[in-house]
């Protein structure tokens, strides 16, 4: 949960924060008995609690075979990180990935920590993989073909033009939006959607990805790939790691503003494909995410803080996002709100600051168009019951108290077994 800090200055995050508590420790006990499925759950909730909370809502077949498409991509996106694997090793995998998952003994060696396990027992995943209906594998493998192509195709090309961007954005978070598509028409609950806004959901989410990670991904020994286009970075300096250097903050926060206005280019057609979703699990599904990746938008725009540590939203609002998204009406306000912050960001004398009123006013007409602003609630500015830090302190001894009986009792109990 929450800092008790960041609870006391935030006392509504509190009880949205013990919903999420509960909610996670209801998920991590739905894990399936069989091995091979056992394996899969637990490891979605090692690389992913967030995704293994949300994917825990779908209807039982199609969380199955969303938590399979998500290992198998993982875990292809596992090999492409990896650094200390050569390229003539590395793009032969990728190439083939799609057939590995149908082999029941394949494994890998590479990544490092919950990675390597997911690596070293692949044969876990596909023992799951061959159990889903012909139409989810069919989805799965084309997606992981196509996926893993595009992978090898930038191991040895350079992120230069946007064109560039939007292509390696494509191969390793569009298609998975379009691969989601096809999952949801093949559980009967959803019309198969565009491509083109199938693969906007995904850029959205992978766009920011890049943008928030840019010192974790700039650091890293040894040397990680970058994807933040040249045709962008270049106009404010030579090389990209100068982006990270204080002498150049001001054109590195230029050049983040950049970058983010290029990411609000998908909004509208995030919003038009939530808005068209029929199943409540599969829309809040698709939606958490999305208002996530607005939030933290908003955070890391004119943020010198991206080059200096770690943007992200605070785990209270992450909360509330997850207890609060139910219907399209919420998306809109979320929308609204964080664009809101964002526009109150931009300086006039950035120089892409019409491009990104622009955008933003774009995505908020749609939102107000809508006719769900009135009498909204905010995802940003405290707008529920205030308690008194006081009480939450209070109700924080009182829960590290039952924890701590508890733990003990637990521990009592085991010696008694031993």
């Amino acid at each position: 949960m929450g800092s008790l800090k960041a609870v006391l200055k935030h006392p509504d995050d509190f009880f949205p924060l013990l919903k999420l508590k509960i909610a996670a420790k209801k998920a991590e006990k739905q894990i399936p008995a069989e091995p091979h499925w056992g394996f899969c759950y637990s490891m979605l909730h090692k690389v992913s609690r967030s995704f293994a909370l949300v994917i825990q809502q779908l209807n039982p077949e199609l969380r199955d075979a969303v938590c399979i498409f998500y290992l198998v991509l993982r875990a292809l996106d596992t090999v492409e990180d990896d650094t200390s694997i050569e390229a003539d090793i590395k793009v032969p995998i990728l190439i083939a990935f799609h057939e590995h998952i149908y082999d029941r003994d394949w494994h890998f060696a590479c990544g490092t920590k919950e990675y390597k396990v997911l690596m070293d027992q692949f044969h876990h995943v596909s023992a799951a993989f061959l159990e889903l209906k012909k139409s989810y594998q069919e989805a799965i493998k084309d997606i992981t073909m196509r996926m893993g192509a595009g992978m090898a195709k930038f191991i040895c090309k350079e992120v230069e033009t946007v064109d560039d961007y939007d292509e390696y954005c494509h191969y390793v978070a569009g298609l998975v939006g379009l691969g989601l598509s096809k999952l949801f028409h093949a559980s009967g609950t959803e019309k198969l959607f565009p491509d083109s806004i199938s693969n906007s959901m995904g850029l959205f989410l992978q766009k920011i990805n890049i943008i928030r990670d840019y010192l974790e991904d700039i650091n890293e020994i040894p040397k990680s790939r970058m994807f933040w286009p040249r045709e962008i970075w270049s106009k404010y300096v030579n090389k990209l790691e100068e982006l990270k250097y204080e002498e150049n903050s001001d054109k590195a926060v230029q050049c983040l503003n950049d970058m983010v206005t290029n990411a609000l280019i998908h909004i509208e057609d995030c919003l038009k494909y939530m808005s068209e979703l029929r199943d409540p699990a599969i829309f809040k599904f698709c939606a958490i995410p999305q208002i996530m990746a607005i939030g933290s938008l908003a955070l890391c725009y004119n943020n010198i803080e991206v080059f200096r540590g770690v943007v992200k939203m605070r785990r209270g609002l992450t909360a509330k996002v997850i207890d609060r998204t139910k219907t399209m009406a919420d998306v809109y306000r979320a929308f609204y709100d964080f664009s809101s912050m964002l526009k109150a960001k931009v300086d006039m004398n950035d120089p892409n600051a019409k491009t990104t009123i622009t955008r933003i006013e774009a995505a908020q007409r749609i939102c107000k168009d809508s006719g769900t602003l009135t009498n909204r609630r905010s995802y940003i500015v405290k707008s529920e019951p205030s308690y008194s830090p006081a009480l939450i302190a209070l109700v924080f001894i009182i829960l590290a108290i039952l924890y701590a009986y508890m733990s003990a009792n637990r521990t009592n109990k085991f010696k008694v077994t031993l």
